[in-house]
């Protein structure tokens, strides 16, 4: 590969340059059996005992680099989380690279790192992959697209119609981190002290769902933060959630970009926060098995669910002085382009 170097449109094109990309830089990031062969789709083994999980995911984050991450990071840890939650243990994804034409070499580079590491603290194979290059002025640097299988073991029951009145609400940490790190980073507010909270959360849901307790149902609170999520969650089970101001953990770093750029925390995007719906009774001992992961030391308990009805919003927020404040979902886009 020529270094340094940026992107042409021939590297899209199938032949040399394309070749040379694949063999000098993706191959050695993500060498594994199926992905050698180079073959039109990935031979993969047979599934574990289970039911199979897939989803999708696509990633257009500006900046593609920031405070504790970068595009391709993210995209691993997205697909990864989004298995996750749904209870899946997740094995083999694909990933998908759009670049412009006049991307340096050296950050796509970064990105392909990125998405080697994410890949290796998740213990997933990237078994299949693809590369395609837009006239300069038409792809904004970069946009990842991502694919994701694993298997839900036997057993395993989640959802969110298994929500009941008087089940707690959990989240594994601070709110906002990662939203909040692009929103610093876009407007120059970025400090050593504020970072993406971006993470694979398999291990985290597997602590979680190895403790014991009645997990009911997990989300990856990502666009649109824990309100939203939380909305979602409200409507497909017609219940209520009532969540605590007071319990809500925002760090100062989080707060303070919020409070210039006019956002609530609340609706601000988390890319490695597992929000739980437990047992009320089991409440501990499901923070227990949180707080004894490393991606899980600040969690906490940050709501109930109570009956719907009555006239009442799905999501309420139990503010500090005792009144309730009904959390709606957003009209527009707060956060556009935030992973």
């Amino acid at each position: 590969m020529r270094k340094p170097g940026r992107i042409l449109l021939g590297h899209g094109g199938g032949g040399r340059l394309t070749q040379e990309l694949i063999a000098q830089l993706f191959l050695p990031a993500f060498d594994n059996p199926a992905l050698a062969p180079l073959t039109d789709s990935a031979l993969l083994p047979e599934l574990p005992p289970g039911r199979p999980a897939f989803t999708t995911d696509a990633f257009v984050v500006d900046p593609p680099v920031f405070p504790g991450g970068d595009l391709g990071y993210l995209a691993v840890c997205g697909t990864v989380n989004d298995l996750a939650v749904a209870g899946a243990r997740p094995l083999w994804l694909s990933l998908a690279l759009i670049l412009e034409e006049g991307l340096e070499m050296e950050l796509l580079q970064r990105f392909v790192e990125g998405a080697r590491r994410a890949a290796g603290e998740a213990g997933v194979a990237i078994v299949a992959g693809d590369t395609k290059v837009v006239p300069r002025g038409k792809g904004d640097l970069a946009y990842a697209v991502t694919a994701g299988v694993g298997v839900v073991p036997l057993g395993r029951e989640l959802g969110d119609a298994l929500i009941q009145p008087g089940d707690a609400v959990l989240i594994s940490g601070s709110l906002g981190e990662h939203g909040a790190a692009i929103m610093a980073a876009r407007h120059g507010l970025a400090g050593p002290a504020l970072s993406s909270d971006v993470a694979p959360v398999s291990g985290l849901v597997e602590a979680l769902l190895g403790s014991g307790a009645a997990v009911r149902t997990m989300h990856d609170p990502t666009r649109g933060g824990v309100a939203t999520t939380c909305n979602e969650v409200a409507r497909r089970c017609g219940l209520r959630m009532v969540l605590e101001e007071e319990a809500l953990p925002v760090t100062g770093g989080v707060g303070s970009v919020c409070r210039v750029l006019g956002l609530d925390p609340l609706y601000v995007a988390c890319e490695g926060r597992v929000l739980a719906w437990v047992a009320g009774e089991d409440a501990d001992r499901a923070l227990a098995a949180l707080r004894g992961h490393p991606l899980g030391a600040g969690a906490a308990r940050i709501g109930r669910v109570e009956e719907g009805g009555g006239g009442m919003a799905p999501v309420v927020l139990h503010t500090r002085y005792g009144t309730r404040r009904p959390l709606d979902l957003l009209a527009g886009v707060e956060l556009p382009r935030i992973c």
